[in-house]
This record gives C-alpha cells, sequence and structure tokens, in this order.
C-alpha cells in the first residue's frame, strides 16, 4: 500500500534515544541514511512522554536533508503505545517503527492505528521474537495491503527471547537472517540488519556488517556514530560491481540484443533478472553520490 523508490540506499541507520538532544543535533550532520528516534528501549519509563514531544518536534524543525526519519513506538499494548502512534501518525516522519511484531494480526492492528495517518508515512517492523520465525513469510505479505515496508531484525532481543548466547558469529541466529531476507525479497519489503554491540572495535563491527552484506540485507542498524562511515563503506556498490552494472545495461541496450532474455556479457551470462539488479544498482549509487 505504502511505497518508497526500489533505489533509495539505506546501508546505516543509525538509533538514537529521542530526548538526547545533543545526539540528534549530531545525526544531523553525519551521513547515516536513516535516523530513528527511539522512544522504547532506550527511554526510562518516566521519560517516555517526553521522549514523545521530543521526538515530534525533532522531526518538525527538520534539517535533516535526505535522510529518512523514523520514530521508533513502543508496544501498542503497553501504557504509551496508542499516544505514540497518534503522535507520530502526524509528525511528518517518514516511519513508524514498531517493537516485538509476532504475527500477520500485529501488522494489522499497528496499521488500523494508522489510519489518519497520511498515506506517505511508512510502517517498520521489528522482527525480534521467537514468535514471529515461524509466520515471517505471512507478515511480510501484508505489505500488499498495509503500510508494511521493511524489517529490522532485532537480533539482540531476539537471542534473548531465545536464550541463545549472541558471539560475533552469531552462528545462533543465522537461519534466523536467512529466513528474514527471503521473506522480505518474497515481498517486496526492505530489510536492515541487526545492531553490532561493539563499537569500540570496528573491525568486529566490520566483519558483522560484512556477514549481513552476504547475507542479502539493504543496510545495517546501528548504535553509535562511529559505526557509520565503515557501514556505508561496506554496503556501498563496489567499483568493479558498478563495472559490471555499467556493461549490463549497456549490452542490452544493443540494437542486436533487443527482446533477448538473455544475452553475454564479457565472456559471462546475464538474464533480465541481471539487468533489473543493475538499474537498481546504479540508480542507488546515483542516490548515494547526490547525497555526498
Amino acid at each position: 500500500m505504502t511505497s518508497t523508490p526500489i533505489d533509495r540506499p539505506r546501508r546505516s541507520a543509525l538509533f538514537l534515544p529521542a530526548s538526547n538532544a545533543k545526539a540528534v543535533a549530531k545525526a544531523r550532520t553525519l551521513p547515516a541514511d536513516v535516523v530513528i528516534l527511539d522512544l522504547e528501549d532506550a527511554v526510562a519509563p518516566e521519560l517516555k512522554d517526553e521522549a514523545r514531544a521530543a521526538a515530534v518536534a525533532t522531526v518538525r524543525e527538520g534539517g535533516f536533508g535526505g535522510r529518512e526519519v523514523a520514530i521508533r513506538a513502543n508496544g501498542i499494548d503497553t501504557p504509551w503505545g496508542a499516544a505514540d502512534l497518534a503522535a507520530i501518525a502526524q509528525s511528518g516522519a517518514d516511519a513508524v517503527l514498531v517493537p516485538k511484531v509476532s504475527s500477520p494480526a500485529d501488522i494489522a492492528r499497528y496499521h488500523a492505528a494508522l489510519s489518519a495517518a497520511p498515506a506517505s508515512l511508512q510502517l517498520w517492523a521489528m522482527i525480534e521474537t521467537c514468535a514471529c520465525i515461524a509466520q515471517l513469510d505471512a507478515i511480510a505479505a501484508t505489505a500488499r495491503d498495509t503500510r508494511l515496508s521493511l524489517f529490522i531484525v532485532g537480533t539482540n532481543d531476539l537471542a534473548k527471547d531465545m536464550r541463545a548466547r549472541l558471539t560475533p558469529d552469531r552462528t545462533p541466529v543465522l537461519p534466523i537472517l536467512s529466513l528474514a531476507v527471503v521473506a522480505a525479497r518474497a515481498h517486496g519489503v526492505g530489510i536492515l540488519d541487526g545492531v553490532c554491540n561493539e563499537f569500540r572495535d570496528l573491525d568486529v563491527f566490520r566483519a558483522e556488517a560484512d556477514q549481513g552484506l552476504l547475507f542479502g540485507f539493504d543496510g545495517k542498524s546501528l548504535i553509535h556514530p562511529a559505526q557509520v562511515d565503515p557501514c556505508n563503506d561496506i554496503f556501498s556498490p563496489g567499483e568493479a560491481e558498478m563495472a559490471r552494472a555499467r556493461a549490463i545495461i549497456a549490452a542490452f541496450a544493443l540494437p542486436e540484443n533487443a527482446g533477448k532474455g538473455a544475452i553475454q556479457v564479457d565472456g559471462r551470462m546475464a538474464e533480465l533478472l541481471h539487468l533489473e539488479q543493475a538499474k537498481r544498482l546504479v540508480a542507488i549509487a546515483a542516490r548515494i553520490a547526490a547525497a555526498s
């Protein structure tokens, strides 16, 4: 129902406590593609109302340039959920991120609660409960009829729910990462990898981000400004990748290849699906370059 351009880069999505004015001001200067103002985990119960007001004021004040700005609400069944959703609906934010989605019914409830919001407001969902794993495809399929447009995997909460130990190689959640990506891709939903808790050792962060790229994520959610630059670097198209994409586009444009579904490009097979991927890659690179 709600759609965004498929060529919009979402390499880096930085979580910030909505009540931290200093951090929010700094975020306006960082090259993160997405800024997420958090009303949930990062805010103490006694500060929830204050943080909500601050988040709305921050969005209305603007100054984020081409970045997408989302607000993470508290769960719909919490004492703050309904007020959060009502405020975010009229805030002007690009998206509302909702926690602990466990079923298609949860998406339907959030969608209904946002009925008064502008059509442009996206619904993003945290994938972070054991209950949701068997229903990932069904949850992603609700994108046809709701505002749902993005998954963010919440690896910390997921590991907690599993009673698993989240080691640097993330072995316990690797099957879930694959399932989440597959479900998202099947239904045209964007997907971001979970946060890396290590922000002092950027080599550890880079290894985890490389793993996320390997799995097919669009980008990664972050907890510290120091993670933004390496994240953008890893999830940006490389020179060889761009050269291959441009070659595929140029080859399919040749008159002798008109109407063909598969051709050879520099000795390698290229099909129409590769042409589609190439066009998307070039479009994303152009958006990244324009924002630099």
